[in-house]
């Protein structure tokens, strides 16, 4: 994930900033407690893809 790219994006509803999990590639939004994928080395900044998180 490029780093720069990193800074910039942030959660498409709370407009919070994410958190990169490398192991399971995703970016995380910790207040809205939702997961969203990386395919391809691109994130999918889509809510309807987003996987929620049961915690953090």
């Amino acid at each position: 994930m490029d780093k720069k790219l990193l800074e910039i994006l942030v959660c498409p509803i709370c407009k919070g900033p994410l958190v990169y999990d490398k192991q399971q590639s995703e970016l995380i939004c910790k207040p809205d407690k939702l997961a969203y994928p990386i395919r391809d080395d691109i994130p999918v900044m889509l809510e309807d893809e987003a996987r929620k998180l049961d915690s953090i």
